[in-house]
């Protein structure tokens, strides 16, 4: 077991080769879609919305197909089932989502010019943390919105929590929710990272060439 651990002390203190660099750089650089495009989008169509009602989740606002008019349409159909109204404000994470993933990226610049694997697993284990926190966060935010209803509210409806990921039939509407551009963005700095790690693994382990020969 010390031998273990003594092996991998060594690892986490070896440098990081020029090739596992370059996918820490991408990966910061991968993160700048979230400040472009939306993290998720919902579309809902019925009877009475044949062209579907859209909603764009990005990382600091809320915002809407049809010129924003989406999502006063939604907040609508809302009030009439007791669901809360859906604005910016209400979104907790729209405050701390841009900041926490830019200073990740600077983690990951960080751990590209130091070169060092601990840096390296110390990023790919903060932005780990992060993604599975967000995406708890998110999955939260659809259940309590569609649980906590007003029992005072004109139309009864079921509890219910809308689609996270992929379709669901709620009332008379079809319902449709996946990852935006910004999350397959996201995505992608995590396989960078992980690439990263398992490169550097991977020429830690193989003996130097002299001892091949």
């Amino acid at each position: 077991m010390r031998a273990l651990f003594e092996r991998l002390n060594r690892f986490l203190h070896s440098d990081v080769d020029p090739g596992p660099r370059g996918f820490i750089v991408l990966a910061a650089l991968l993160v700048i879609p979230v400040y472009l495009f939306p993290l998720w989008q919902l579309t809902m169509f019925a009877p009475q919305y044949p062209q579907g009602l859209r909603l764009n989740i990005y990382s600091y606002k809320l915002d809407g197909g049809n010129g924003g008019q989406d999502v006063k349409e939604v907040n609508v159909l809302n009030h009439y089932i007791g669901m809360k109204e859906l604005t910016t404000e209400a979104f907790t994470e729209f405050k701390w989502i841009p900041f926490v993933v830019g200073a990740l990226a600077l983690l990951f610049l960080r751990s590209a010019v130091h070169g060092q694997m601990h840096t390296l697993v110390d990023a790919a284990v903060m932005y780990l943390y992060f993604t599975l926190f967000s995406l708890w966060s998110f999955a939260y935010k659809l259940y309590s919105y569609g649980h906590n209803l007003d029992e005072k509210a004109a139309v009864k409806v079921a509890p219910f929590m809308p689609p996270m990921f992929g379709y669901r039939k709620i009332a008379n509407f079809e319902v449709y929710s996946y990852p935006g551009p910004a999350s397959y963005a996201l995505g992608g700095v995590l396989l960078l990272l992980l690439g990263a790690l398992l490169v550097s693994w991977r020429q830690y382990v193989r003996p130097p060439r002299s001892a091949r020969a």
